[in-house]
């Protein structure tokens, strides 16, 4: 076992090197310059015309500015330097204000994870027992309805939704219970009571973590109930039956325990999908979270910000798939990372 993790994190180390390789190139491929976010005017003058004399300051500006900031200098170079201060969680100043970068990105990320975090505890309480009732009632009315249900819930994109929700639900027009955005009420006070300040954090979390949970506990509830129905039809599941053990024993203890392994491989896949998804839902609900911060950065060709979230989005990412597989041996004893094939 040992062994394996040594060769993961080797694995892991690559695999962060290339992502951040063609995350630097297509950055810096993008159009758009962010020298002109430090000279003020600097677009306007181009674009209006001005005198020669102030074209021209402005052009030297441009230049040196650009060498203070390294752009002058080949590629591969400039990643080489990204790419040593990265790894001392030196992520620089933000083009847009000149503030750490890591200090931005630190405001933002107890709201990404608490929100991630939550949205897959609800999507295990909800799946599992769903993905179960239908596997264990194959055919029935509930079946066939929570089976339509999910497939409706997967197919919706969680944008649309999220806009109808914002209009419908939030609107004083329609039934305005939730707020629509932000993390606190207008009128919040931190003097209020404890549970007042957890209900209206709540209130706000509300609609943004339905929209981040629905679609990933419709798809693994689905997962789970094929999985089971092919576990259901094996030999060791008849003869646990033949032997006389209770039902609910065949099914938690059998069925479910040897069913588990698509659900626990798919943990991996659910932190990046729910970071990623985190762009779309907090600039729509207006969280002030890492998505928003990186939907906004990268509108400002805020390079260090931009790169900096990708770093850590790719760390975890691999981090929650390293998790993933070494969950598979508590599952499965079977599994044995790093034995010898023979």
């Amino acid at each position: 076992m040992f062994g394996y993790l040594l060769q993961r994190l080797a694995l892991m180390g690559l695999t962060f090197l290339a992502i951040t390789v063609i995350g630097f190139g297509i950055v810096h491929l993008a159009p758009g310059d962010p020298v002109d976010l430090f000279l003020a005017g600097g677009m306007e003058a181009a674009q209006n015309g001005v005198d020669v004399e102030r074209q021209a300051d402005l052009d030297v500006a441009r230049q040196e500015l650009r060498r203070q900031l390294g752009f002058d200098r080949p590629l591969y170079v400039q990643y080489a330097s990204w790419l040593g201060r990265t790894l001392t969680l030196d992520f620089g100043e933000s083009f847009k204000d000149g503030r750490p970068v890591w200090e931005k990105i630190s405001e933002r990320i107890p709201l990404t994870v608490t929100l991630s975090s939550l949205s897959i505890l609800l999507t295990f309480l909800i799946a599992i027992p769903l993905g179960i009732l239908s596997a264990v009632r194959t055919g029935s009315l509930a079946d066939q309805i929570s089976t339509m249900l999910v497939f409706m819930l997967y197919s919706l994109p969680n944008f649309w939704i999220a806009t109808l929700l914002i209009v419908f639900v939030c609107g004083d027009d329609y039934l305005g219970w939730l707020p629509a955005s932000n993390l606190r009420s207008v009128d919040f006070d931190p003097a209020w009571p404890l549970w007042r300040r957890l209900a209206d954090y709540a209130q706000h979390l509300a609609l943004p973590l339905l929209i981040t949970t629905y679609g990933t506990f419709a798809f693994l509830s689905r997962v789970l109930r094929a999985s089971m129905l092919e576990v259901k039809s094996q030999d060791f599941i008849r003869t646990a039956r033949a032997k006389g053990l209770p039902e609910r024993t065949v099914i938690l203890k059998h069925v479910l325990r040897n069913s588990i392994i698509p659900i626990v491989t798919n943990i991996g896949l659910l932190l990046p999908a729910l970071l990623g998804g985190s762009v779309i839902i907090e600039s729509i609900f207006s969280l002030p979270g890492m998505g928003q911060l990186a939907f906004n950065s990268v509108l400002a060709r805020d390079y260090p910000v931009v790169l900096a979230l990708l770093s850590v989005s790719s760390g975890l990412t691999l981090i929650g798939i390293l998790i993933s597989d070494v969950a598979l041996v508590a599952v499965d004893p079977r599994i044995q990372f790093g034995a010898q094939q023979s």
